[in-house]
């Protein structure tokens, strides 16, 4: 019996000790690999391209509870100009209480701007929102690296003073790399 009971204990001592569900608080922090502009289309009809990404993704949260997170990044755009497109999106995300993975799920909303010298005077800030997910394995016990996904949707529109007409679709794929911490 004795035998019995320290397998058991044993074996689910290994397949638990990373589980979220156990932790009293969940912190994530990543930063963004690369930004796909999928629909990026200038009115004229030219392409967008993205030449780089940088910034970061923060996640906050307890188990069994949504969490929140923020994420910031700056992406260049291939252009004469030095352009970048700044991105700020607030989330609310689940992590799924699965052993050994921590799966974690999410939406958000936020905003989208143009960055460049004169850019403020023609583009009004984009509206963008967000849905993501992303994939966690152990490390060691309480840490995990995670690959995430985020397919985002963004539209800036040219200032009505200019004919307020639609600019670009900057809409896209995120991929980010990150480690989570569960205390």
């Amino acid at each position: 019996m004795k035998k019995i009971i320290l397998t058991v204990f044993a074996a689910s001592s290994l397949l638990l000790y990373s589980t979220p569900s156990f932790a009293l608080l969940s912190f994530s922090v990543g930063m963004p690999l690369s930004h796909t502009i999928t629909a990026g289309k200038w009115s004229d009809g030219d392409e967008l391209k993205s030449d780089g990404v940088s910034g970061i993704f923060i996640q906050v949260g307890v188990p069994v509870l949504p969490g929140i997170g923020m994420d910031s990044y700056k992406t260049k755009i291939k252009s004469d100009a030095l352009l970048e497109l700044e991105t700020v999106i607030y989330n609310l995300y689940y992590l799924l209480p699965i052993p050994i993975i921590n799966l974690t799920i999410g939406a958000g909303v936020g905003s989208t701007e143009l960055q460049c010298n004169g850019c403020a005077a023609f583009y009004d800030k984009g509206t963008a929102n967000q849905w993501y997910a992303s994939l966690g394995m152990p490390i060691i016990p309480l840490f995990d690296l995670h690959l995430s996904y985020r397919s985002v949707s963004s539209k800036i529109k040219v200032k009505a003073a200019y004919g307020g007409v639609e600019a670009a679709d900057l809409s896209g794929n995120v991929m980010g790399l990150g480690i989570g911490f569960n205390f």
